[in-house]
């Protein structure tokens, strides 16, 4: 590999040479940038930036199968007797109906162009915002860990409740990828008023926006109910931070019923997107009372970080790529970088490190199509995560920021 140059998920991203992305807001898509300082703007979305967007391929259990009433037991009647009953009742009672199933095939009929338009906004969106892919993974997961797909992390907070969106862990989550769901939810309600859920949407968009940043495509079924509540004080306990060490991140993961391979796929993600300094600085200036660089990191991506991020507490906004060798491109390049110290953020490095997950690393930087695959499986596995499909679990939003009832 060539020696970086100074000069220059769920988290991140670097480039070379190093362009820093400044978002015009905590919850707007950063804009790389050389030099410049971002303009505050509540939750705008970004123009893209012709210095730093990345090029046009750029920057978890599952629902239940239904289960099947008993037939009637076959075993002989009794002898006839005063008491027995001429015809006695099976043994076991039928079991109650499952819930309604996701179907690829859903609005065939109740909105039939519901692909059409999902497909039009977002090549539009990523087309003028590269970053938009990014974005979008990073929603759908904080979306599905926290009580599952059902877009309520897509709620706005009001003066009567603090939501998802608006937790210490969300702030920073991209404008532009609620932005692209907005604008299909607007399209559908004009072609198929109160038929798609914001879930199916934020769940549709993600998966087209993989594919055209360059990842694989994966399976999705629709009929998802848009969830009736969205807390942050749920979020704790539910999405991974990053000072989690590894073993509470994979018993996290677990509990969603996600192996450790499916983990590391997952991680994967981080192939395309970026950070704020803030996630990684005390890796840069404050490791250790005697040595306040991590020594895991490769010396030249450490100093080019350093002067990125040298503004970070002024200037809370400052992010890096967390790929530095393709932020923009969806490929297997992240896992490339790791053994060389070029993982960004701490729970990057310690994926190289530990002897449970640094094996399926390997496996991944060697053989591009085991990780499209294996991360094609964990997403549609994610997609189905504690889908809501029953009417008293949730319903269709009108609005995919706001509740019916609002």
């Amino acid at each position: 590999m060539a020696v970086l140059p100074i000069s220059v998920i769920f988290l991140a991203f670097i480039s070379i040479p190093y362009s820093i992305a400044n978002p015009n807001s905590p919850n707007a898509s950063p804009k790389p940038s050389p030099v410049a300082s971002p303009k505050p703007s509540p939750r705008a979305s970004p123009k893209p930036s012709p210095v730093a967007s990345p090029k046009p391929s750029p920057l978890a259990s599952p629902k239940p199968s239904p289960v099947a009433s008993p037939k009637p037991s076959p075993l002989a009647s009794p002898k006839p007797s005063p008491a027995a009953s001429p015809n006695p009742r099976p043994l076991a009672s039928p079991m109650p109906s499952a819930k309604p199933a996701l179907r690829a095939d859903y609005y065939k009929t109740t909105c039939p162009d519901f692909e059409k338009i999902v497909r039009e906004y977002v090549h539009q969106k990523q087309t003028q915002s590269p970053s938009t892919a990014a974005g979008a993974l990073r929603v759908f997961m904080h979306d599905c860990f926290v009580d599952g797909c059902d877009g309520s992390v897509l709620i706005s907070s009001n003066a009567f409740n603090a939501a998802e969106r608006d937790s210490d862990i969300n702030l920073s989550l991209p404008g532009d990828a609620f932005d692209v769901v907005i604008k299909i939810k607007n399209a559908l309600e004009d072609a198929c008023p109160g038929v798609v859920s914001c879930a199916d949407i934020l769940t549709a968009s993600t998966r087209n926006l993989v594919v055209m940043a360059g990842g694989p495509r994966f399976n999705v079924s629709f009929g998802r109910k848009d969830g009736l509540v969205s807390q942050a004080a749920r979020i704790p306990g539910n999405l991974p931070t990053n000072n989690m060490t590894m073993d509470e991140i994979l018993k996290m993961f677990a509990s969603k019923g996600f192996s450790i391979q499916e983990y590391v796929a997952l991680m994967g993600a981080h192939t395309i997107g970026f950070a704020h300094c803030k996630e990684f600085s005390d890796r840069l200036f404050k490791f250790a009372p005697n040595q306040p660089t991590d020594p895991e990191l490769n010396p030249k991506y450490a100093e080019a970080l350093k002067a990125a991020c040298k503004n970070h507490e002024q200037n809370i906004t400052m992010t890096a790529f967390n790929d530095v060798m393709s932020p923009g491109k969806f490929d297997n390049s992240y896992f490339r970088g790791l053994p060389r110290g070029l993982g960004l953020l701490r729970v990057d490095n310690m994926l190289v490190k530990d002897p449970r997950t640094k094996p399926l690393v390997d496996q991944y930087a060697s053989n591009e199509v085991k990780f499209f695959a294996d991360f094609a499986a964990a997403m549609e596995k994610l997609s189905l995560l504690e889908v809501k499909t029953d009417p008293k679990d949730g319903n269709v939003r009108r609005r995919c920021d706001a509740f019916n009832d609002a």
